[in-house]
């Protein structure tokens, strides 16, 4: 891969029991770490038993992993400490990674008890270099970039290798190449060959979570994003509704978004009584 990398990059795919970062569970996990040093590949892969969560039949008809393929394995909280110490400070990668794969993988580390930060590790969604580029699916893309057909969707480990050929392919397949905006203008190119131009093109810098619950505004004021108070200022509504600190607490939201409101309260509304 002919890019620059001060830390080392590990793309990856998960399988899971169903589409809710928050209650679903990882069944398969494939990791390709490449190292900042010489660029070499290692590998780490496995099929996890998502404990009391069942693989739906939606789920199970995509990827094609039974709830007995994993009823053997061990739980992710067995394996935590192990995909902790192979990922180690590595900036991340994957195909839709920043809306699903991160954030799932966050919540199963918070509840195995590892602390799994990302304020250091930049992120590179494929995906979004995709859509903003050629606007596809993972196979399209597999085909459109590579020039292949994928024959096994679905499988972590051959879509964590189909998402890290398509990277390296758009890596050159854009490389000098004049852009056109909107207005007809030419601008500059976003493709280039450094982790952090390809972090700040994938990521959508305003929202401070991976599921897109918080953001800041225009001021640098963290926000709501949903519901009612929406594009309101976090301490402000827990100034003026005491119990919806303890509501969101109590709720759904991911372990990100609870440690930031946290913060919040304890910094803004605890400290200033």
């Amino acid at each position: 891969m002919n890019i620059t990398l001060n830390k080392d990059l590990c793309f990856f795919d998960l399988e899971t029991t169903g589409l809710n970062v928050i209650r679903d569970r990882i069944i398969q996990i494939a990791i390709v770490k490449i190292s900042k040093k010489d660029h070499s590949r290692s590998e780490y892969y496995r099929l996890i038993n998502p404990g009391p969560v069942f693989i739906s039949e939606e789920a199970a008809g995509i990827h094609g992993i039974t709830n007995e393929m994993v009823r053997n394995k061990p739980t992710f909280q067995e394996l935590a400490h192990e995909i902790y110490e192979f990922i180690g400070d590595a900036d991340l990668g994957g195909y839709n990674s920043n809306r699903f794969d991160v954030p799932l993988l966050m919540e199963e580390f918070a509840r195995a008890g590892v602390d799994f930060k990302m304020d250091k590790r930049r992120t590179i969604d494929v995906q979004q270099i995709f859509y903003k580029m050629e606007p596809r699916t993972l196979k399209a893309a597999y085909r459109y970039y590579c020039g292949k057909e994928m024959k096994d969707a679905h499988d972590a480990l051959a879509d964590v290798n189909a998402t890290l050929e398509v990277f390296e392919s758009q890596l050159d397949f854009y490389e000098g190449k004049d852009l056109i905006d909107e207005n007809g203008d030419l601008t500059k190119n976003p493709i280039v060959r450094d982790i952090e131009a390809l972090h700040l093109f994938t990521t959508n810098l305003n929202t401070l979570d991976a599921t897109q619950r918080l953001k800041l505004n225009k001021d640098g004021i963290v926000v709501f994003n949903f519901g009612k108070y929406v594009d309101q200022p976090v301490v402000e509504v827990f100034r003026k509704e005491k119990g919806y600190y303890g509501w969101m607490m109590s709720k759904d939201f991911s372990q990100q978004v609870k440690n930031i409101v946290t913060g919040i309260y304890k910094e803004e509304i605890l400290e200033k009584k």
